[in-house]
């Protein structure tokens, strides 16, 4: 496919490279030495030291084993200040202008296409995504038929539940069984309301719906879950959706939003802000990605419970990719096959991600003790308190998990997602606000602006 959305691309990336601000310790030509390979990546969920440092680490520890004496080849891990949204102009504004030196950039999942068709990154050997990835992880990879990001640590939707809440007032066991839809989470949800008191409950339900990306993936999941099959776009980016499968998942959305189920604050909250509320105590589900679950523990304890979430969830996630001015793209590559691999992934899988290999998930592999992180003290003193089922990871078996990530669904891959995204995050905006849309007139709308968004 010729590069034929490089002229819709051109504005937005020249208003990235303006308002990318923010101190993204630019490293610029001619500041580091010839074998640095200088990774930018956004904030490392495991904390300071995280996982992606100490595989970062391991690979150093091997190349300075090869060189045997000579210069070794290094690799530098720079992460980016701010939200996603803020690293992506960041990113767009550093590679266009030429003010970072970077090799390999740490690319949400959503990001791929665009980078790839604005020529920023390069295409990659195919053979470093092979059948090994799971399936939806490695359709991230790909634009135009060529691989341009390699899948690193995944992400998907999953489902926190206070299960001494929903036994105080009652609620049979299994508390989520399988097949667990959002009309049995309201039902919960009204169980609680009419069972326990001001002092143990006071929300159904929380999740991230500020005004970024965290909207848009609420928002996906209520659609995906109401027109099975969704994708919005076709394979080139280009917008196919109708105002009656917008229609249905509006429907959906308005439900989710209900003020009578979902807590007050979450319209104005991100996956921080919503899991700090969800360990205040007083609320009884919480939508949130798989690291949150040692935080969420720890506070918690077997009183916390974790389940995939009802309907679709949406595939998040990061990918690696080389930049197309790197002068190391060579080893940048090696290095990337390194991170990507099959013990790394398990590594990655250990400190809470959820890895995009299948492998990583059985029970033969385990992550090397020099890379594995090192046992976090709880309050009681003990080494670490957080259950580690399937061989070392903590919360979710790793079969629920893997299964999870099988099942889960797109948004929508476009070299234009920036504007899609932003075009859900305001059309969403009142219905957010109030918990109530005229469903046609908001359908109709969105419809009308998704096509001025997207090329059709």
């Amino acid at each position: 496919m010729p590069r034929r959305l490089t002229a819709l691309l051109a504005p937005l990336l020249l208003l990235a490279a303006c308002t990318g601000g923010g101190d993204t310790t630019p490293d610029r030509a001619g500041e580091e030495k010839p074998g640095t390979i200088v990774v930018a990546s956004g904030r490392d969920v495991t904390g300071s030291n995280g996982v992606r440092q100490r595989l970062i680490d391991a690979w150093n520890r091997e190349q300075r084993k090869k060189a045997e004496g000579s210069d070794p080849y290094q690799a530098r891990l720079v992460e980016l200040p701010g939200s996603a949204d803020e690293q992506r102009s960041q990113l767009l504004g550093a590679l266009q202008s030429g003010s970072a030196r970077y090799d390999v950039v740490n690319l949400d999942v959503t990001w791929v296409p665009e980078f790839a068709e604005a020529g920023l990154v390069r295409a990659l050997p195919d053979d470093l995504v092979d059948a090994d990835v799971i399936d939806p992880v490695a359709e991230t990879a790909r634009w135009d038929g060529k691989v341009y990001a390699v899948p690193f640590n995944s992400d998907v939707g999953l489902l926190y539940y206070r299960a001494d809440l929903l036994r105080k007032a009652g609620v049979e066991e299994p508390y989520v069984p399988e097949g667990f839809t959002w009309e049995q989470l309201r039902g919960h949800i009204t169980t609680l309301d009419k069972k326990l008191g001001a002092d143990d409950f006071a929300n159904g339900w929380t999740t991230q719906l500020d005004p970024y990306e965290g909207r848009t993936v609420n928002a996906m999941e209520a659609f995906a879950t109401a027109v099975p099959g969704l994708r919005l776009v076709d394979e080139d980016g280009r917008y196919t959706g109708d105002v009656e499968q917008l229609r249905r998942g509006v429907r959906e959305l308005v439900r989710r939003v209900d003020p009578a189920y979902i807590s007050p604050d979450a319209k104005k909250h991100d996956e921080t802000e919503s899991t700090s509320e969800f360990t205040a105590g007083r609320t009884a589900f919480l939508r949130a990605w798989p690291s949150a679950y040692p935080t969420l523990y720890q506070a918690f304890g077997k009183r916390l419970g974790v389940a995939p979430l009802p309907g679709r969830a949406v595939l998040g996630g990061q990918n690696l990719a080389v930049t197309t001015t790197s002068e190391r793209a060579r080893k940048a590559t090696e290095l990337i096959r390194f991170l990507t691999g099959r013990q790394s992934e398990r590594c990655l899988l250990e400190a809470g991600f959820a890895a995009s290999r299948d492998s990583a998930y059985g029970r033969s592999l385990r992550c090397p003790a020099e890379i594995s992180a090192a046992p976090v003290p709880s309050p009681t003193g003990e080494p670490d308190e957080v259950p580690r089922g399937d061989g070392g990871r903590p919360g979710l078996s790793d079969e629920k998990l893997k299964k999870a990530l099988e099942r889960a669904v797109h948004r929508p891959r476009t070299p234009l997602y920036g504007a899609f995204t932003q075009t859900m995050i305001t059309q969403l905006g009142p219905l957010v606000e109030t918990g109530s849309a005229d469903e046609d007139e908001l359908a109709r709308r969105l419809d009308e602006a998704l096509r001025r968004a997207l090329p059709g």
